[in-house]
């Protein structure tokens, strides 16, 4: 595909990983050393990156991808996905010496869900495809990363977005990150695990969550944003206090690519200019319309709410 894109197209650059889902539907997950046979298989597009570019075009913004497939049915098909999408696919490479990621998600009858990944070529993300990308990179009004790829590629990708640019890291898969990465960050995004994690304290309620986002702010981004689930999500600013914005009600089929929904519209919105606590209410109307649905992809909120 053409590497020549003109800046107006690069609203939303999302650099991350991209994978096959094989979702595995059980009423129970299995005790150590037991076997459960009546699991459903499913197959799904998947991987963080493309997850969340997805959910950004599908909101509205002109999307690109920099990301690494194996050179594999698997990776062609992905490739072929998201362009179909309308994600720009060009900074997508090829693996010779990796497969395509893989996820293997449990998904049960609650919704909840474990996932164990193999992230094959994401694994290999770095120095040479961000360089192919440099011109998409500065010229984003929105970058976002995640960690299902080197730390130190996120890093890079970090320091290569534009003066102008919006810097959103989903930190997840959780990971300890350092000061100095974290004050490049202009939005963090976390599930209430994950900050937990960063803040080396457990969240217990909605009060322990608006005083967490406030807390990460102390660490260095520019705003913190906790999803919460059924709660909806909380954000801070510094020098503001957190404000929380409720999830609307809906049946929960699986929460699998909930967080990476909110994610990707939250880019969107901010892309053209939404305030934060805006922006953060359409993603939580998105994240509540995708665990509405099986699989990972993102789907948008009833109409009136996509406007």
């Amino acid at each position: 595909m053409d590497d020549h894109v003109t800046e107006h197209e690069h609203e939303v650059v999302v650099v991350g990983s991209i994978n096959l889902d094989l979702v595995l539907s059980v009423e129970r997950r299995p005790a150590p050393g037991e076997t459960v046979g009546d699991a459903r298989l499913e197959r799904h597009p998947g991987g963080k990156g493309a997850n969340q570019a997805l959910a950004a075009a599908r909101s509205g913004a002109r999307t690109t991808l920099v990301g690494r497939v194996g050179s594999d049915s698997e990776g062609e098909r992905r490739i072929a996905e998201l362009a179909a999408a309308g994600v720009q696919t060009a900074f997508i490479a090829t693996s010779n010496t990796a497969l395509t990621g893989v996820a293997v998600i449990t998904v049960t009858g609650e919704g909840e869900n474990a996932i164990v990944v193999a992230p094959g070529a994401n694994g290999e993300l770095g120095e040479a495809e961000l360089e192919r990308a440099r011109s998409a990179l500065g010229a984003a009004r929105v970058l976002v990363a995640q960690l299902e790829i080197p730390l130190e590629t996120v890093q890079r990708a970090v320091r290569l977005a534009g003066k102008g640019t919006t810097v959103i890291l989903n930190a997840a898969p959780s990971r300890p990150l350092g000061s100095e990465l974290l004050a490049e960050v202009d939005v963090l995004v976390v599930n209430e695990l994950e900050a937990g994690d960063l803040l080396g304290a457990s969240i217990g309620d909605l009060p322990d969550a608006m005083a967490a986002a406030s807390a990460l702010v102390g660490r260095g981004p520019g705003a913190a944003v906790i999803t919460l689930g059924r709660l909806g999500a909380v954000g801070c600013r510094p020098g503001s206090g957190a404000f929380h914005v409720p999830a609307p009600a809906t049946t929960v089929l699986d929460t699998t690519g909930a967080g990476d929904a909110f994610v990707g519209a939250l880019a969107a919105r901010l892309a053209v200019g939404q305030a934060l606590e805006d922006a953060v209410g359409f993603a939580v109307a998105v994240g509540a319309a995708t665990v509405a649905h099986p699989g990972a992809e993102p789907h948008l909120p009833p109409a009136q709410l996509a406007h």
